[in-house]
């Protein structure tokens, strides 16, 4: 009695699981009920889904399907493990019931998403653009809502009719489309941002005022340092480094004009050696170096004693004169013509006013130009030149001619000026 009991408590839990599963999961035989649907209308709705399903959803499809010249089937039938396993090979198999070219849908719902496949089959022989590569052309396609089925089977149904007849395809009414993404700050990033943004200029603000004052308290002590104002004497000192320039530049000329002079001479002759021509040829190669730096800007102290020094030998080599190097500490000096030997590693020439002074373990004051200094590099001081960027100017490396005799070749060599 109680194994009859236990069996037939098994046999009605069996019933209850059977009664409970769907009755897709139970029917291998739906391609079978939906093409035999599809003989009446060709767009399928499952039984479950019929009732309250929007009828202006079914409208939409038949009108688009209306507009292609081949057959369109349509099935809507809900996600279940059957129709999800077999969901690439339903349209193919509902196909070979039909027996007809045309376009085959199948979508399936899960809550409100909606997802589906599909396949065209054209009539034998012939040949079109692939489905598939009109959808990945398709640019609007992965903003279309998925939320109801229309909006997609009529843009699959447009993307068909591309493929089929080459026609263009319309544009997705916006009620189809996903509503715009919010792009741009949120109100507390953007607060934020006005948080930081206040900070910064704070801060900034803060430096300048400080930096004012750091530089207001620095002009008043140099002031009572130098026991008057110091705006009148760097206007003295400004008009006196522009007097000096003038005046080197004075010296270039009147050189420049005995370079000339010396070389009409030269070219006087009426037999040259090919001594003569060299010398002419280092003589012109001088002077037009030193016309170039003369015609620098006549408040630039290298450029207007750079045109001295070379005018000056262009003119030595013209006049067969022993070509001479400059003083290394002032090149509007006379000629370097004696050794001084500036440290225990280190012999330049010198005119006899710096060697003496040099001799007496001293340095001479040289030639003086400009250099910016101070946090803003908005002040000048005077400096001896041979203090500057030696990769700035040729004239600084090579001493003006002093160190090496290549100065031509380096202001020739040099692009953007010799400064």
């Amino acid at each position: 009695m109680f194994v009859r009991l236990r069996r037939l408590a098994m046999l009605l839990a069996v019933l209850v699981y059977l009664s409970w599963q769907p009755a897709w999961a139970a029917q291998p035989d739906v391609p079978d009920r939906i093409a035999a649907a599809w003989r009446t209308d060709r767009i399928y709705v499952d039984d479950g889904l019929r009732p309250g399903f929007p009828q202006g959803e079914l409208d939409r499809i038949r009108a688009e399907a209306r507009t292609v010249g081949f057959p369109v089937y349509v099935a809507l039938i809900p996600r279940t493990p059957y129709s999800l396993a077999a969901r690439i090979d339903l349209p193919t198999l509902l196909q070979a019931r039909i027996g007809q070219p045309g376009l085959y849908l199948v979508w399936m719902v899960t809550d409100d998403y909606w997802t589906g496949t599909e396949k065209l089959f054209r009539p034998g022989g012939l040949k079109g653009r692939d489905l598939i590569s009109v959808q990945l052309d398709d640019e609007q396609a992965d903003q279309i809502v998925n939320d109801r089925p229309a909006p997609e089977i009529v843009r699959t149904i447009q993307q068909a009719a591309t493929a089929y007849d080459g026609r263009a395809l319309p544009e997705v009414p916006a009620s189809d489309l996903e509503p715009p993404r919010r792009t741009g700050r949120s109100t507390t990033d953007l607060e934020d941002l006005s948080a930081y943004i206040g900070l910064g200029i704070g801060a900034l603000i803060g430096f300048v005022l400080t930096l004012f004052l750091v530089l207001r308290r620095r002009r008043k002590r140099v002031r009572r340092a130098a026991g008057g104002d110091v705006t009148a004497q760097a206007d003295v000192t400004g008009r006196s480094d522009v007097a000096a320039a003038g005046s080197v530049g004075s010296q270039a000329d009147r050189w420049i004009g005995k370079a000339e002079h010396a070389l009409r001479s030269l070219e006087s002759r009426r037999r040259k050696s090919v001594e003569l021509l060299d010398r002419r040829d280092d003589a012109v190669r001088r002077l037009d170096v030193a016309r170039a730096l003369r015609a620098e800007d006549s408040n630039d102290v290298l450029a207007m004693a750079g045109a001295f020094v070379l005018a000056r030998q262009a003119q030595q080599v013209a006049s067969g004169m022993e070509l001479q190097p400059p003083c290394f500490f002032d090149p509007t000096h006379p000629p370097g013509i004696r050794r001084a030997a500036w440290s225990d590693d280190v012999e330049v020439p010198a005119c006899r006013t710096c060697a003496n002074t040099v001799a007496q373990g001293k340095t001479p004051y040289g030639l003086r130009v400009w250099k910016k200094s101070g946090l803003l590099r908005v002040d000048r001081v005077p400096v001896p030149y041979w203090t500057l960027e030696p990769d700035d100017s040729p004239l600084v490396a090579t001493g003006f001619g002093a160190l090496s005799d290549d100065l031509v070749d380096r202001i020739a060599g040099a692009s953007g000026g010799v400064r």
